[in-house]
């Protein structure tokens, strides 16, 4: 619209786009500059728009890619329109924020409205993402929180053509592989590339669409609402119990399509690193692996059998890692100085079935020192299954000390699982308070090779924080994500089958579903 006296004024570098079937389905934009936030502003609420979907952070490699067109907390004016912050949720892979827009007007009549902004935080800087997991988990957010009778949904990245039309195409062929069981991406880039010139700007773009729609065809919508986890658990032939095992057994199964990228385990692989392995076939992949400062003129002591792993609400929120060795204990507690750790747990214990598991890696009394790293006990208080250790460590060049707290689980019996949930769901709640106590560091998390128990905790940590936070779960695409950053994560079938369990068992104890609403 033409503000008058204004040549010009109805311009802005945006266009509509068609969805699968929906005409103007989207408004494809260039990110917002510091000269154009007002237009911004004022076509979102002159076209009715109550959905902002941001593919760009706002700065990337140094670079501005896109002017921060809301106010961190509180509330700004753009032009005449007034944007509040009403609430802000940041997740690992994007941040929902709720905007109040209104506009300031001589005649003041106009309603308020609210509009939310989904903001993909985890494009790389270069390429594509790694997996389609996440930018698949986001479109969904996308569709359930845009309403009804909204206008188009604006979507952005900085010049607006290569991330946001590689958004618009994975939304439209999801919505036409529903509708006639097939897809045509060359067609529908070629459609929209006549209403938007060079939408999904790179040959990498155009084949994570496919990575994306292939990732959908196989594993489709895993995700349960809390309230029909027992359904999904229970077949309607109550005589078939059977029938939920084979489910599970199924869903374990595909897990085992993830497969293991040796290509890109080469530091582990190498020989002198090899030796530092408990499982050989259990190494860190080189892109997520936990770097240590090189000691002066040793080769390959920048090295340890350990992982980041995301959180689910922050990226490398956890380390996980095998059991020490005795020629490796020095390298584990580097590890926890070096990137800051204020917890560990630990799900093992020293000896099981007369075999070392892991070598005890404090000392029972006094202190006793590993390189520069000193470790004082200072207490050790068994609550339940959970033996809580106090820990004093000074590096002794750097003359700094730090408290570290060691959860040390045992209620994980030598054969199978734990008979009941709550031992687990107890241990996550304790590490939960720690964490928020000690700044939430990452949480170094061990069993004995690092993958089994490790990786049940892990995925046990993010489903359970997700029930909490939105009462959904998706325990397939939970461990699938592990296992896409350290192989063998959640390690078999029963181990998978407990996962389910303690949710279940977390639903019963907090059985009160407005918890999770």
């Amino acid at each position: 619209m033409q503000i008058d006296g204004f040549q010009c004024s109805d311009y802005i570098n945006a266009s509509y786009i068609d969805g699968y079937k929906e005409k103007n389905k989207f408004i494809a934009a260039q990110g917002p500059k510091q000269d154009t936030v007002n237009d911004f502003w004022r076509m979102i609420w002159e076209q009715k728009s109550a959905a902002i979907v941001m593919l760009t952070n706002v700065k990337e490699r140094k670079e501005d890619k896109c002017f921060q067109y809301w106010p961190d907390q509180g509330c700004w004016t753009y032009g005449n329109i007034r944007v509040s912050v009403e609430d802000c949720i940041v997740l690992v892979d994007y941040t929902i924020r709720k905007f109040c827009i209104h506009p300031q007007v001589s005649d003041g009549c106009k309603a308020p409205r609210l509009v939310t902004q989904l903001h993909f935080t985890s494009w790389p800087d270069f390429g594509v993402p790694f997996t389609p997991i996440g930018m698949l988990k986001f479109l969904k957010k996308v569709k359930s929180l845009n309403p009804a009778h909204a206008g188009p949904i604006v979507v952005h990245c900085s010049a607006g053509v290569g991330r946001t039309g590689t958004f618009i195409v994975i939304d439209a062929m999801i919505d036409m592989m529903h509708a006639e069981q097939k897809v045509d991406v060359f067609e529908f880039v070629a459609r929209i590339r006549s209403q938007r010139p060079q939408m999904v700007q790179t040959d990498m773009q155009y084949s994570f669409i496919y990575q994306a729609l292939l990732e959908y065809y196989l594993y489709g919508d895993t995700e349960l609402d809390v309230s029909s986890l027992e359904k999904h658990l229970q077949p309607s032939n109550s005589t078939t119990p059977n029938l939920v095992k084979i489910g599970l057994e199924e869903e374990f199964k595909k897990l085992t399509n993830v497969r293991i990228m040796k290509e890109n385990m080469r530091t582990g692989n190498l020989p002198a690193n090899m030796k530092k392995a408990r499982v050989i076939q259990i190494i860190p992949y080189d892109f997520n692996r936990v770097i240590l400062s090189m000691k002066r003129g040793q080769e390959y002591t920048d090295y340890i059998n350990a992982s980041f792993i995301d959180g689910y609400r922050q990226k490398d929120y956890f380390i996980a890692t095998q059991g020490p060795l005795p020629h490796t204990v020095e390298d584990f507690w580097r590890m926890v100085w070096e990137w800051k750790c204020h917890t560990i747990v630990m799900l093992t214990e020293v000896l099981e079935r007369e075999q070392e598991k892991c070598f005890q890696y404090w000392p029972s009394e006094g202190s006793v020192s590993y390189g520069e790293i000193t470790i004082d006990i200072k207490n050790d208080l068994l609550v339940d299954t959970i033996s809580i250790r106090d820990f004093l460590i000074t590096h002794n060049q750097e003359k700094q000390g730090r408290v570290i707290r060691q959860f040390h689980f045992h209620g994980w019996p030598e054969i199978g699982i734990p008979t009941e949930g709550k031992g687990m769901i107890d241990l996550i709640a304790a590490v939960q308070r720690q964490q928020q106590q000690t700044g939430n560091h990452p949480i170094t998390v061990h069993c004995s090779a690092g993958a089994g128990r490790t990786g049940t905790f892990i995925a046990l940590s993010n489903i359970l924080e997700r029930v909490k936070a939105e009462g959904l779960l998706d325990v397939f695409q939970a461990v699938k994500s592990l296992r896409l950053q350290r192989p063998h994560m959640v390690q078999t079938l029963e181990q998978y089958e407990f996962c389910y369990k303690v949710v279940q068992d977390f639903i019963d104890i907090f059985s009160d579903y407005a918890n999770f609403k």
